[in-house]
């Protein structure tokens, strides 16, 4: 029996126990493909809106709102990636033979 899940292969023999995992894929996604870039995105131009719109809403204080966004979204990306890796070309090379 072989189970397809989330990139990975698992074999499993019939009673039941995971025999082997085998790494097809990265376990994150790239950056525009994740729903935190585009709430990032919509969350900087409503920024830049709300500043256009509302005189008390100063150009300094809008730029320093977009650079928390942008750094929180890139704290996120990194703590998000910092558990997964790519598998090495000759590591899969050596997997396959």
């Amino acid at each position: 029996m072989e189970a397809h899940t989330a990139g990975r292969v698992t074999a499993a023999p019939r009673g039941g126990a995971v025999s082997g995992i085998r790494r097809l894929a990265t376990e994150t996604k790239q950056a525009f493909k994740t729903t935190e870039f585009w709430a990032m995105v919509g969350a900087i131009v409503a920024i830049v809106i709300a500043g256009a719109i509302d005189d008390g809403f100063a150009a300094r204080q809008v730029w320093l709102y977009v650079t928390i966004v942008a750094g929180a979204y890139m704290i996120s990306r990194g703590l998000a990636k910092s558990g997964s890796s790519e598998p090495s070309t000759d590591e899969l090379h050596h997997n396959q033979h």
